[in-house]
This record gives structure tokens, sequence and C-alpha cells, in this order.
């Protein structure tokens, strides 16, 4: 059972259960890549290890499992950076492995040396630095068990050539032990009581549903929650897919772009229920006049989610779906259709200013893209990556999930050219779902090498730009609070049906409403990548709209129709 540390890291990802790695080799990590041959692993060429950890962190969102990206050192460790940070932001279980100089040339500044432990310390649950090949297996080991335990993250592991090269006993170790490392919590008694207090005696409460639902597979306890409490759930942007949108206590989606009628309910609630969200500044706006009459109970298995951000009644640290399932026997059934018949009436204001019940004026606006994608896609198992911005929002809005893991998003980093290489990494881990990239024209072109990955590997998904001309979401901004001076924001596009033809695959190019459908539907027949660039209304914006550190309820709401130029202000 000898083998070299290059042969104990695949041996050892093997009984982790992978079987599929993202990754870009390189000199540092060269004997790990030779050794990979001899295991039944496949890996996926990546164009730019930025794309290797979105593939990653892909596969990761779409299946619950932890993925896997290589690269080399110094350059390649380094674009790993921002897929990591994505990754952290999100909660999201991946592990990169790096390669790194001989560790006796550690700290001589050698060719492609980076300290990438101390690089990525703030951005990833932890990291290693494994310079002997009898310490491989336990950091494998241990790595795969910090990434997925508690709440999930991504963890580094740097391994020296010299590493790689040498040689030892193979031993696997047993089940990891850390000291002073506790991702399991439960709730006292006394806490408990505390929620079941409030939750009893509330008029108006409001579920907010967040990531967290999905990560502790909550679905069905939260469902049972709210139906025997009668309380209405507004769903943060990660939260998307954990409730389905057709369930009639699903309010959608809150914060900054959410559904005004779901921000005013939550402004007016007397008690907020916070399931696995971190009350990002994106979902509260101004937190001194957040929910102002509101109680606050929060669940989370992080503790330093509690009270962070927002100060509450009562924190619950703990699993969510145990927790709730302790909650729940004892749980008042109360009839709260006055609460909730309040919230439909909400709607009205908003369904007559409602992009889609207006008028067709000969323009192609974003939003009606996404709802007829939608309508063409929900007959299957469906997943939609998306990238960051105007589109990312619409999709939010426009877009009804159903399933969980069906939406896939950059939300707490904001990443731009996510979409692309994610909806390859969710591809693989799910092969028999049909996978939707909706990206525009800006993020597209941060990662649109990946055709090449696509072409080479045989990824098989649909892409959707969402082609404005603009980097639509900073150009709203600067025509609401900058006088319309676009410093920086037009756009000069490459011909994006050219350049997908160029790597051989099939393109469309969409200008019209009626020719949505049939281009959806011819790339659901063709077997392969396809990409449709759908030219849409240029300075159209995504509303309601909360300025940055405004209050909630302060919405920009879209105007009740649409003016002749087409522009929505």
């Amino acid at each position: 059972m000898k083998k070299t540390g290059a042969q104990i890291l695949f041996e050892s990802l093997v009984r982790e259960g992978v079987t599929c790695v993202f990754g870009y080799p390189g000199g540092a990590i060269l004997p790990a890549y030779d050794a990979m041959l001899d295991y039944p692993i496949r890996h996926i060429l990546v164009r730019h290890e930025q794309g290797a950890t979105h593939m990653a962190d892909g596969y990761a969102r779409a299946t619950g499992q932890v993925g896997v990206a290589i690269a080399t050192s110094g350059p390649g460790a380094t674009n790993m950076v921002t897929g990591i940070a994505t990754a952290m932001m999100d909660s999201v279980p991946i592990v990169c492995i790096t390669g790194q100089v001989g560790s006796k040339a550690i700290g001589s500044d050698a060719f492609q040396e980076t300290d990438i432990t101390g690089i990525t310390l703030p951005i990833t649950k932890h990291n290693y630095l494994v310079t002997r090949p009898e310490e491989v297996a336990r950091v494998v080991r241990e790595a795969f068990y910090v990434a997925r335990s508690g709440r999930p993250g991504p963890v580094l592991i740097d391994i020296t050539k010299d590493c790689q090269q040498s040689s030892c006993e193979f031993v696997w170790p047993e089940e990891p032990k850390l000291r002073g490392y506790r991702p399991s919590h439960t709730p006292s008694s006394r806490e408990v009581e505390q929620a079941l207090e409030l939750i009893n005696s509330a008029k108006r409460p409001i579920i907010l549903a967040g990531r967290g639902i999905q990560q502790s597979n909550a679905r069905e306890a939260v469902l049972a929650f709210a139906e025997q409490a009668n309380v209405p759930i507004a769903m943060t942007l990660l939260g998307l897919g954990a409730i389905p949108a057709s369930h009639p206590l699903n309010l959608g989606m809150m914060g900054m772009h959410g559904e005004a009628w779901v921000n005013t309910a939550i402004q007016e609630a007397d008690l907020l229920l916070a399931f696995g969200m971190r009350f990002d500044d994106r979902v509260t706006g101004n937190v001194k006049t957040y929910a102002p009459n509101a109680k606050k109970i929060h669940i989370d298995i992080d503790p330093a989610e509690l009270n962070k951000n927002v100060r509450v009644d009562v924190g619950l640290i703990g699993d969510l779906r145990t927790t709730l399932e302790e909650l729940q026997p004892k749980i008042a059934a109360t009839d709260r259709s006055d609460w909730i018949a309040y919230i439909s009436m909400l709607k009205g204001d908003s369904a007559v200013r409602d992009i889609q019940n207006l008028p067709d004026n000969g323009h192609l606006y974003a939003a009606h893209v996404i709802n007829d994608l939608w309508r063409e896609t929900r007959d299957r198992e469906t997943i939609v990556v998306t990238d960051v911005g105007q589109h990312q929002m619409w999709e939010a809005q426009y877009y009804k999930h159903e399933d969980p893991r069906s939406l896939i998003t950059s939300g707490g980093l904001g990443t731009m050219g996510f979409a692309l290489p994610a909806a390859i990494g969710a591809k693989v881990a799910r092969p028999d779902a049909e996978v939707w990239v909706v990206v525009g024209d800006g993020g597209f072109q941060m990662t649109m090498c990946e055709l090449a990955t696509i072409a080479q590997e045989g990824i098989d998904i649909n892409i959707a730009i969402i082609n404005n001309g603009f980097l639509g979401m900073v150009r709203q901004w600067q025509e609401f609070f900058y006088e319309r001076r676009y410093a920086a924001t037009p756009l000069v596009n490459p011909d994006f049906v050219k350049l997908t033809e160029a790597f051989g695959l099939k393109a469309m190019r969409v200008e019209t409403r009626g020719d949505v459908v049939p281009a959806v539907r011819e790339a659901r027949r063709h077997q392969g990548t396809v990409l449709i660039d759908f030219r849409v209304e240029q300075e159209d914006s995504v509303y309601p709209m909360v300025p940055a550190g405004n209050d909630l309820h302060n919405m920009i709401r879209r105007p009740s129709a649409i003016v002749e130029t087409g522009a929505d202000a």
C-alpha cells in the first residue's frame, strides 16, 4: 500500500465519493495529474481557473455534494480566488486543490510561488499547506468534513510538489474529530419556549425563507410549519425554489428588487421568522427602520449570524430542519386569514404595473423573454443558472421555481462571469436535467472562453444572453441616481452568434417577441449546446427598486404604462 502523495490524493478523493473534478494543469500540480490517469475520476479541462471554481460551485449547488477544483501554483491558484470567495459568501461546499513549489523553495520567491493559503485565509472556511505525503489522506478527509458539515463552505488544500512525488504507506484515517470545531448546535429548551410564545401570539407573522432551507433539506418541515400556523412565506434570492412558487402561502421575493407587496408586508408584520437566512443588506434596506414593530426569531446553524446584522428577540442555533421538527408539534393552528387577505389586496396595484400585463408595443423586453422561457421549460426538470445584474433580478421575478436547487446564482458576492461555468458544473452533476444559462452581455464576456470547454467536453446546455448593449444594472443606477451620465457602461459587443459558431456550436439571434418561443423550442430540440442572443430593450429597468440604504418600503415603482420611447422611466 505504499503510494506517492499524488496517488494518495486521488485515492482519497475516490473514497470521498468524487467522480468528477474541474481543473487546469501546470508544473507544480503535474505529479497529481499524472496519478489521476489511474483513478476513475472524470477531469473537465477548463479554459481559466476561475471557471474551475465556478464549475465546482455549480456542481455543489445542483447536488448538495462537495465540488472539486484543481489548479497549479502561482497564477493558477490566484485565478481561483474569485470563485472561492463566491462559494464562501453563499455557503457552498467546494474543495480547491492547488499545487505549490517544493517545500524547500517556499519563501524564496521561486517561479510561480504564491502564498495561496495566506491569500485565501479570509475567504475559506479552512485551508491547509501540505508538505509531507503522510499528511495527505488526513487532510483530504478533514477538508471534505469541514466543507460539508455545519454551515458549508470552501476549503483549500495547497500541496507542495515534493509532497506529491514522495512516498509513504497509505492509511485511510478514521472520521475526523477536530478540536475547537463545533458544526452541530442545539437550541436550549428555554429558547424554544420563548420562540413558541412569540409564534402563537403573533397576529401578522411572516417567514423569511433563505438558502438554509435547501442546505438543511428542510422544505417539508417549513411547509408543515407554515401550513399549520397559517404563516405566509417571503423568499430571499437564494431561497427561491426552496418553497414551490405555486404554493398559496408563498408571497415571492423580498428585498431591493423584491415584490412591492412583500416588502410592505414585512414592514407591517408583528413577527419575523428568519429561517436559514442572514439579513443581508439587500434584504433589509435601512436596518434602523426595518420591520420596526416586529419581534424577530432567527434560526441558523451558524452562531456568528445571530444579531450580526439585525438584533433579534430569540436566536435558535441549530440545524433548521431539526429545530422546526421540534417546534412544529407545539405550534397552535391559528386563523390568520385576515392578514393573508390584506397581503393579497396589496398585490392589486403591482398587478396593474406588471410588465406582463401591459400591451405589446413592439419592443422586446427581458421580462418577456424570461417569462416565455419559464412557460416553455416548466414541463420537465430544469435548472436555471444566472449571472449577476438586471437579468438576474428579472429571472427571480418572472421564472417561477417549483423545485429546490432549480435556481443557481451568485448572491452574496454578486460575481459577474459566474453563470456559464457554473452551468457546466450543474450539467455534469445532473446530466438528466435541462440546464439554461441566463446571462447578460457583460457577464458573458468575462468567462465566454468556457465555450471551448463545452465544445471539448460535449456539454449540452442552452444559453440565453439578455443583450441590451449596456452593463445594465450599473446603467440603471446611473439613470436613477446620476442623471443618465452613462460612464463606462455602454458596451461594444462581438457578434455572439458568429463567436459561438466559431466553437462549432449552434447559435441564433432573436429581436422580436414573436420569435422568442420558436427559438426556445428549437434550442430544446437540438442535441447539444445552443446560444440565443436576445436583443432586448436597451434602457429597461428592474422594478421595484429600494435605493441602497433606504427604507424597505421606500421603493421606486414601475410606471403604470410604458412610454412610447420604450424606456421605463
